[in-house]
């Protein structure tokens, strides 16, 4: 057979142990464990074993958890529903380069981009406007916190909703509060 399976381990510091020891080409990695975390256990072989591939296999599907999983060196990332032969088939692509992504984790990330650089394309004082319509102010505050006059929030504000595909404040409210960080 072209795998052979060198270690298991039952927590993150077992496994990097196993890991640093048996120098394998490819680590499947769960992201939830005891004793050292998956995301921190990742990073730490990446650090000391860099031609290592970590092909990170979960039940998480969330945005954070897969960048941070990619940011800590995994080079694929499935999630526990895929079948054995995708999970064989993943561990030969990424060894040969490839960088295996669950399509569900790939649409998480892309909506994520794409929601990204919609806020990206906004201008700063648009994102200051946005910030404290999420904040309910009414448009006579905002005007006095920034220094402009009503008409110009209003200006903004059409712009705004234009640009986010909403059509009143209160859709923007909500989608500034799902898509900007509190500091936007």
């Amino acid at each position: 057979p072209d795998i052979e399976l060198v270690g298991i381990a039952t927590d993150g510091l077992e496994g990097l142990e196993v890991v640093l020891r048996e120098k394998p080409d490819v680590v499947l990695m769960d992201l939830s464990m005891p004793n050292l975390d998956g995301v921190e256990a990742t990073a730490r072989i990446a650090a000391r074993l860099p031609e290592c591939k970590v092909l990170v296999l979960t039940s998480f599907s969330d945005q954070r958890r897969i960048t941070e999983a990619f940011a800590a060196g995994a080079n694929g990332y499935l999630l526990k529903h895929t079948e054995p032969d995708q999970i064989v088939a993943a561990i030969r692509s990424i060894h040969i380069g490839e960088s295996p992504l669950d399509p569900k984790a790939a649409s998480v990330m892309l909506n994520a981009r794409r929601l990204h650089t919609v806020a990206d394309d906004l201008s700063s004082r648009q994102l200051e406007v946005l910030g404290f319509v999420r904040e309910g102010m009414p448009n006579r505050i905002i005007a006095d916190k920034l220094g402009i006059t009503e008409r110009t929030v209003k200006a903004h504000l059409t712009r705004i909703f234009t640009h986010i595909g909403v059509s009143d404040r209160t859709q923007a409210a909500v989608w500034a509060t799902r898509n900007l960080t509190s500091t936007s």
